[in-house]
């Protein structure tokens, strides 16, 4: 049964703003951490490849819980995923807190980055999926815009945390403040998500010739859903290296004090986030595919400025970096939740695709960090940028049907 109709617009809209305000505390959660990595990095006396290495564990942690979060959502419903992932991202925070403050222990650090890893993962799938089963209930691109309030809390939670580290204020106390407002927020917020039934019921199984219901074979073999994973694994390298690299890229490569680096993390924050805003109308009006196209390439310009200008250049590098890596991801999200009946399976294996670059990218520009400065390191998202260009045409739209066309809720 399709329940477009069966909801009321103010129905829909609630569980929209709700969807909004989980993305913003994801992406508050997360640049908690973030915006404190040069600090930790400075604290526990490490290398970049040695913070590499450790921020490896988060990228472990996620890869974890991706392949069955699709699952787990749709056993227990998006909103009690998210919780769960709240739960186990909050206590993360506080033993990388712990790691840092206390223990100065880089492995302590990185056992908590495992959970705070495997929170996100459920987190992410989560939202995203309930954001996918608004998107259809509305009839038109909205999934930018929830990633928009997640980079906009990023921007909120870097700011916060250039004050915290120039204040030296213990990671402890900064983290856990976010977790008290994140947790109460998210809490109130998800009490508006979709009821279940509408989550899951928005597609019809695939039926063969007898009217059979045909057990539809592993979103691993589809090579659309690979592709699109390809691209969500390019825009998470470029968006990823940016979040894990560029303080400390501007501390270390343009001689800069750990604030004024994370005010360099805080623009290109920014930057991504009024690329979703913008973008989701430039979606709608000129497609998937030609917007991905330009975005990607703006992506590798701006990173080559970060790199290769002096400092004010490279300032304008991350609000162009920050705007080409603001659609890959959501782009992906929604791509792979064109057809809600495979919605659940398909981004599981997009996600977990993507999130390889979360696991890779930072032994790999930790490595490249120790021989050729981190800066010069940051060359690599221009190769990624450039292969991801090879399959952009898989996130296209399909073809709406001539009748029986899904109608947008109307009041």
């Amino acid at each position: 049964m399709n329940h477009t109709t069966s909801l009321d617009r103010t129905r829909v809209v609630a569980a929209r703003n709700a969807v909004f305000i989980v993305f913003a505390l994801a992406g508050v959660t997360f640049a908690s951490f973030a915006a404190r990595i040069a600090d930790s990095k400075a604290e526990l006396g490490l290398t970049a490849g040695q913070l590499g290495l450790t921020l490896f564990a988060a990228s472990a942690g996620s890869l974890t819980a991706l392949p069955s979060a699709g699952r787990v959502a749709g056993r227990i419903g998006a909103a009690r995923t998210v919780v769960v992932g709240m739960g186990l991202g909050f206590a993360g925070l506080l033993v990388v807190a712990a790691a840092v403050d206390i223990a100065q222990s880089r492995w302590l650090m990185a056992a908590g980055l495992y959970f705070v890893g495997m929170g996100v993962g459920l987190w992410d799938v989560a939202m995203n999926l309930e954001g996918a089963a608004v998107e259809r209930l509305l009839g038109k691109t909205v999934m930018p815009h929830f990633h928009a309030a997640f980079s906009g809390g990023t921007v909120l939670s870097a700011l916060i945390g250039a004050g915290m580290s120039w204040g030296k204020v213990p990671l402890l106390a900064h983290f856990l403040g976010a977790i008290v407002v994140s947790g109460a927020l998210g809490l109130w917020a998800l009490k508006s998500f979709l009821p279940r039934a509408v989550e899951v019921s928005d597609g019809e199984p695939t039926r063969d010739a007898t009217g059979t219901v045909a057990k539809p074979r592993s979103a691993w073999l589809e090579p659309r859903t690979l592709m699109i994973g390809l691209v969500v694994l390019a825009a998470a390298f470029t968006e990823g290296t940016a979040n894990d690299w560029i303080a400390v890229g501007f501390v270390e490569g343009h001689g800069l004090p750990a604030w004024a680096g994370v005010l360099a993390f805080a623009s290109f924050l920014s930057f991504m986030t009024v690329g979703r805003l913008v973008g989701t109308g430039l979606l709608d009006r000129y497609g998937r595919v030609p917007v991905l196209q330009i975005t990607f390439a703006m992506a590798a310009v701006g990173s080559v400025l970060v790199i290769f200008g002096n400092v004010w250049v490279a300032y304008l590098g991350t609000a162009v970096w920050g705007v080409g890596a603001s659609l890959g991801f959501p782009v992906g999200m929604s791509a792979s939740a064109d057809d809600p009946a495979r919605a659940a399976a398909r981004m599981s294996v997009v996600a977990t695709i993507g999130y390889t670059a979360f696991i890779a990218g930072p032994p790999l520009l930790g490595f490249l960090g120790d021989h050729f400065t981190v800066l010069k390191a940051l060359m690599a998202v221009t190769a990624m940028v450039a292969a991801a260009m090879l399959v952009i045409p898989a996130t296209r739209e399909p073809q709406k049907a001539p009748v029986e066309r899904e109608q947008p809720v109307r009041s």
